[in-house]
């Protein structure tokens, strides 16, 4: 490189975090080492998979959501926060909300999704969608509001029977007790329907334990302030409740969706086995915006391992085309699946192994803790989670810590 070239990474979740993270490791002449920007509108990254841990105080926000600069502290990494207007392709131009400019030698696509509330009226009005940490802090607040209120059951709608939906279920279910009365509506004739049959029976049990209600082949037609229309055999019945959360679909962000490339019929970019537009080799995208296959042709699931898989190979081609070396087709492998479904309760699933109960909790947590992004972050959330049981002996025996 005879110019100091610019890498703009746009999105700090997985896929973006993660690549600007292993670029900044990448062994890159001194001279000519680029420039690497990581964008993103929030000014912390959120490791999802443990968002819900949120609503039961398993977890406190510092622990799933640290600062950027915390994370890029020592690296070669500049995070700049700020929110993605428009992408000129043409001039190789990201222009943000602020009216920032970045031109860049290299970009990475890696905006992740948007949960869309205009599928059923009422929803963009009254539902609570669980994606981003905002999002959790606003469900929390509704949920003290309920819990500090004079009525005597909490009535809850979570509509969607994927993961998100049942794991949002059971933690809402265990926060609350003998007060929530929960009912999960799916529109198929089953929930977790991607998933495995020991997570599907898993599921079902630990639902079935709490007393949440399962409303199989049911659809929503309206959402208002205090009521819930579900479709159910041609019949529509309003269900009055309390609060309705929203965990149906993923959307692509407009501004990838205006894009001069091609796309699928979700709005996903195309792109080819080294992550690259097609026809537009500088620019890489990973994540649930990238329609991605596999070796055997079956597109890659847009899930968090791997955005994190994708991150690694996206930051190695981008440094192989910049130091002239050969690019890496995209290999995923399948790790197998987590789920938690209650406090102290989780599924774990892949590479042979099949557990669900105290020791899956224990051993998804221990994995979450290996992926977290940096070893310092490792460090910090592994000593408080060894430390905790301690300093919860010592707080209720009322002992000097």
């Amino acid at each position: 490189m005879t110019e100091k070239a610019r890498i703009c990474i746009l999105g700090g979740g997985f896929g973006g975090l993660y690549a600007a993270l292993r670029l900044s490791e990448l062994p890159w002449n001194p001279p000519g080492a680029p420039e690497i920007v990581l964008i993103d509108n929030n000014d912390r990254f959120l490791f999802s998979p443990l968002l819900y841990e949120l609503l039961t105080g398993e977890l406190q926000s510092w622990e799933i959501a640290p600062p950027f600069s915390e994370l890029l502290a020592n690296t070669r990494v500049r995070f700049h926060q700020g929110t993605v207007s428009d992408i000129n392709l043409e001039n190789r131009q990201v222009h943000l909300e602020d009216g920032m400019e970045f031109t860049y030698d290299r970009a990475i696509l890696a905006l992740g999704g948007e949960t869309p509330l205009n599928l059923v009226p009422g929803c963009a009005d009254y539902a609570f969608p669980f994606r981003t940490i905002a999002d959790a802090y606003r469900l929390e607040e509704r949920l003290r509001l309920l819990e500090a209120s004079d009525k005597d059951k909490i009535r809850i709608a979570v509509v969607g029977g994927g993961y998100s939906g049942v794991e949002l279920a059971c933690k809402l279910a265990d926060r609350l007790q003998k007060r929530g009365r929960l009912r999960l509506v799916e529109k198929g004739t089953e929930i977790l329907q991607t998933s495995t049959e020991f997570n599907r029976k898993a599921a079902t049990k630990a639902l079935e334990e709490r007393g949440i209600w399962i409303d199989l082949e049911t659809t929503t037609e309206e959402i208002t302030a205090d009521t819930i229309s579900l479709l159910y055999r041609g019949q529509v019945d309003p269900i009055p409740v309390d609060l309705v959360v929203w965990t149906i679909g993923t959307q692509v962000a407009s501004v990838v969706q205006s894009l001069p490339v091609k796309h699928t019929q979700r709005g996903q970019v195309e792109v080819t086995r080294t992550l690259q537009a097609i026809d537009h080799p500088e620019l890489f995208a990973v994540g649930d915006l990238a329609y991605s296959l596999d070796a055997s042709g079956q597109p890659v699931p847009t899930t968090a391992q791997a955005a994190m898989q994708q991150a690694d190979y996206a930051a190695w081609n981008v440094w192989a085309s910049l130091s002239d070396r050969p690019l890496l087709p995209f290999e995923y492998q399948g790790l197998g699946e987590m789920m938690t479904l209650g406090i102290d309760n989780a599924t774990l699933t892949g590479l042979g192994v099949k557990l669900e109960g105290q020791m899956a909790h224990l051993l998804r947590r221990l994995a979450y803790l290996y992926r977290m992004p940096t070893f310092d972050h490792q460090l910090k959330v592994g000593l408080n989670w060894i430390t905790q049981p301690v300093r919860e002996f010592f707080s209720q025996s009322g002992l000097p810590r």
